[in-house]
C-alpha cells in the first residue's frame, strides 16, 4: 500500500508545482506587459539608457510610446555612448523626444551641468530636459538639504540657459522624502513609483513612471514606462 500512495503524493505534487508554475508565469507576462489604461492616461513613452542596446525605433513606436526620454549623461564625466543614436532613431520614428540626466550627490553641480550641456544639442522641439535624483549605491555622500538645494539651483540654472526651456524634476520616493525638494523647486515633476499612481510630492506630478519592467516591441530587455498626466 506504501507505494502506491507515495506515487499519489508524488503525481498530485507534480500537478501542484506544474500549476504553480502556470500562475507564475501568467503573472510575469501580466507584470511586464501591464501599462496603465490608455483613456486615464492617452500620453505615454518611454525613457531609456545604454541599458537598453539596440532599439527598433519604428517598433517602439508602433506598440504605443508617443514619446521618449533619453539618457545623455550621468555625473561630471559619463556619456550614455548610445545618446546620439537613440536621439536621431526617436526622431525619425515620429517620437518626442527630451534628454535627460542622472544627477550624483558625489560630484560638483557645475561639472554635471557641463557634462549635459557639451553633449546634448539646443534643439527648440525638444522636450524639457530631464534630472533624475536617486541615492547611487556608488555614491554614499548624503549632503544637508540646503547644500543639496543650492547645487541643485547652479544645475538648473545652467542647463536652462542652454535649453531654454524648465527642467523637469525625476525624483524617487526616498530621495524626495530625505530632501523634499519638490516643496522647495518649484518645476514640473517627474515621479517614479510602480503600478500605483505616485503619493508624494508637494504638488500634483506631471509624469508618472509606472514600471520599471515593461516590455515593448523593438526593445530587447525590461524598459521604463512613463505616463503623463491629462491636464
Amino acid at each position: 500500500m506504501a507505494a502506491p500512495l507515495w506515487g499519489k503524493r508524488l503525481n498530485f505534487g507534480s500537478v501542484a508545482l506544474f500549476g504553480f508554475a502556470l500562475v507564475a508565469a501568467a503573472l510575469l507576462y501580466f507584470a511586464v506587459h501591464w501599462r496603465p489604461d490608455a483613456g486615464a492616461y492617452p500620453v505615454q513613452g518611454v525613457d531609456v539608457s545604454n541599458d537598453q542596446g539596440e532599439i527598433a525605433w519604428p517598433s517602439v513606436q508602433a506598440d504605443g510610446a508617443d514619446f521618449a526620454y533619453i539618457k545623455a549623461t550621468e555625473g561630471a564625466e559619463m556619456r550614455d555612448p548610445r545618446f546620439a543614436e537613440n536621439w536621431m532613431g526617436a526622431s525619425r520614428a515620429g517620437l518626442r523626444r527630451g534628454a535627460f540626466h542622472e544627477y550624483t550627490l558625489c560630484r560638483l553641480a557645475n561639472d554635471q551641468a557641463t557634462n549635459f550641456i557639451s553633449t546634448f544639442p539646443r534643439d527648440e522641439n525638444a522636450l524639457p530636459a530631464a534630472v533624475a535624483l536617486r541615492f547611487e549605491d556608488s555614491c554614499t555622500e548624503h549632503p544637508s538639504r540646503t547644500v543639496v538645494l543650492g547645487e541643485l539651483a547652479t544645475f538648473i540654472k545652467m542647463v536652462e540657459s542652454h535649453t531654454g526651456k524648465p527642467v523637469l524634476l525625476r525624483i524617487t520616493h526616498e530621495f524626495e522624502e530625505t530632501y523634499q525638494l519638490s516643496a522647495a523647486i518649484d518645476r514640473s515633476l517627474w515621479l517614479e513609483r510602480g503600478a500605483f499612481p505616485p503619493d508624494f510630492g508637494a504638488r500634483p506630478w506631471v509624469m508618472w513612471q509606472a514600471s520599471r519592467i515593461h516590455r515593448v516591441d523593438g526593445i530587447s530587455g525590461p524598459v521604463h514606462w512613463n505616463v503623463v498626466r491629462q491636464q
